[in-house]
């Protein structure tokens, strides 16, 4: 699998483009600069088919909008989230003072959907508690993680529809039993693996799967 980092925001949310060399991908979490994700999409060898978000905070989708009108793809979310992308206050960008929404989701997901795009295909991971319907994406041994896990750390849980210890059973529960060997690639920061994550997160460590 092709795997594209683009840092985008004042919040340096990661936008992944991933997909298959000659073949089909997706955009994960457009979070900003819309151009600048179509300009580096323009240089990989495959062609986008959808858009996946993680969850609907404002971060994670401000560049929707201008990518779905220009490559008329679908959008897809974690069910529990969909409300995120017309409001506001949902998806928090009102609390810091700008407003950002954009077009309702072409499809709503649940936990163990398989999502195929040509030979790539994502299974869905429900990993509520930074969101209400927060989830992951899971292709081959790459999981796109969120705001759910992070290398060392793991999502906030103070905002609208967030649950601490929610979070913490999802983790445990749907990522801490994939393989060690799982690359993990966050929202925020630099990628993971599970295994480094269940051996040093503190935020899991002494958890009964360390």
């Amino acid at each position: 699998m092709i795997i594209e980092r683009v840092v985008v925001s004042p919040f340096e949310t990661n936008c992944y483009l991933a997909g298959t060399e000659g073949g089909a991908g997706v955009i994960i979490d457009p979070g900003d600069e819309d151009e600048l994700i179509l300009e580096r999409l323009d240089r990989l060898d495959f062609a986008p088919k959808a858009i996946l978000l993680t969850h609907g905070h404002a971060d994670h989708i401000a560049a929707v909008k201008p990518i779905k009108a220009k490559l008329n793809i679908p959008l897809y979310i974690g069910r529990g989230d969909e409300e995120m992308l017309s409001s506001t206050s949902a998806n928090i960008s009102a609390f810091f003072g700008f407003e950002i929404t954009c077009p309702a989701a072409d499809h709503v997901v649940n936990d163990g959907d398989i999502l195929s795009f040509g030979s790539l295909k994502f299974t869905v991971i429900a990993t509520p508690g930074h969101s209400r319907g927060g989830i992951c994406f899971f292709a081959e041994k790459y999981l796109f993680c969120g705001d759910t896990l992070f290398f060392g750390s793991v999502g906030r849980t103070e905002l609208p529809g967030g649950d601490y210890q929610l979070l913490l059973d999802s983790i445990e529960k749907n990522i801490l039993t994939l393989p060690e060997d799982v690359i993990c690639y966050p929202g925020h920061g630099p990628a993971t693996t599970v295994g480094e994550e269940k051996r040093g997160n503190p935020f899991l460590t002494g958890r009964r799967f360390v």
